[in-house]
This record gives C-alpha cells, sequence and structure tokens, in this order.
C-alpha cells in the first residue's frame, strides 16, 4: 500500500508513519528518555482494554456507594428542619413533616433508576441498593416519628372515642 492511500477513505491527503522500523545503529545508539520502557509501547490491547474496564467497574461501584449514602444528607438536613419547625401544628410544621415522608417514598419508589448508570456485569449493586433503602425508610420513620409528635397520629384510645358505642 502507498503511503498516505487508503488508511482513512480518499479525504486524507497524507499519512507520517511514527513506528521505528529501521535497523540502522544510529537509532538505537539513542537511549530511552526516563520514565519510557517499550514494553509499556508494545503492551497488548486487550490488558488495556481489560484494564479500563476494571477502572471503569471499580468507578461504578464507587459512584454507586455514594448515591446509596446520599439519603444520610437528606435526614439530618430534614431532621435539622423539623426540628426547628417545632411540636406545635401549623402550616410550617406540617409542610415540612410531609415533605418529610414524601421524599423516601418517592426514593424509594425509583431505586430502580437511581442505579441504573451504575449496572455492570462486575459491579454488585446489592450492598448499594440496600444501603440506600434502609436510609430511606430511616427517612419514612423520622416522618413518622414528626406525625407521632404532633399529635397527628390515632395513637390514643380518645383518637377512636367516635367509633365505639357508647356506654350503658
Amino acid at each position: 500500500m502507498e503511503k498516505g492511500k487508503g488508511v482513512m477513505g480518499a479525504g486524507r491527503r497524507w499519512a507520517v508513519d511514527f513506528s521505528d522500523n529501521s535497523t540502522a545503529p544510529s537509532s538505537r545508539d539513542i537511549p530511552d528518555p526516563p520514565g519510557f520502557t517499550r514494553a509499556s509501547v508494545d503492551q497488548d490491547d486487550s490488558a488495556v482494554s481489560r484494564q479500563k474496564k476494571d477502572a471503569e467497574a471499580n468507578w461504578k461501584a464507587q459512584k454507586a456507594w455514594e448515591v446509596a449514602q446520599a439519603p444520610f444528607k437528606n435526614l439530618l438536613m430534614m431532621g435539622f428542619m423539623m426540628w426547628m419547625a417545632g411540636s406545635t401544628v401549623h402550616l410550617f410544621s406540617i409542610g415540612i413533616t410531609f415533605s418529610a415522608l414524601w421524599q423516601p417514598i418517592s426514593a424509594l419508589q425509583g431505586v430502580g433508576k437511581v442505579f441504573e448508570p451504575y449496572k455492570d456485569n462486575k459491579v454488585d449493586l446489592l450492598g448499594p441498593k440496600l444501603l440506600f433503602i434502609a436510609l430511606n425508610l430511616g427517612g419514612l420513620a423520622l416522618g413518622v416519628w414528626k406525625l407521632n409528635t404532633l399529635g397527628l397520629l390515632p395513637t390514643h384510645a380518645s383518637d377512636w372515642v367516635s367509633s365505639l358505642s357508647p356506654a350503658q
């Protein structure tokens, strides 16, 4: 094949071949620069692609764990906001409480979508998914606890008086 012809199609007018095919002693007398080894140039492409796939799998696993731990930050923020809202029933405390209930429920419904970008044969997503679910269930429990402290859960006998038969 003629140099520069047919390498990348008709649009390429010239090409430079940088491979060292000469056996002249002058080119072999020059030592390689520091840090350069010919073994790294001649490394098998399959080994390089395997290393890239392993690095990508490690990155996906790390990101999956970061996504799984994200509800913890939300849990602390919601806890602080519910503490600041107080224990009296008013519009702000009810809004914060129902927000604290809605966010974990919607997050639990979308667990599959959250971890979709990190699916890989080499990445085990069971641990991150379980942590994500556990932290969201903790957020849900925090919201239910706040409902109880506001007195909005029917936990006392007096809450059920209307359903009891009248005393004889």
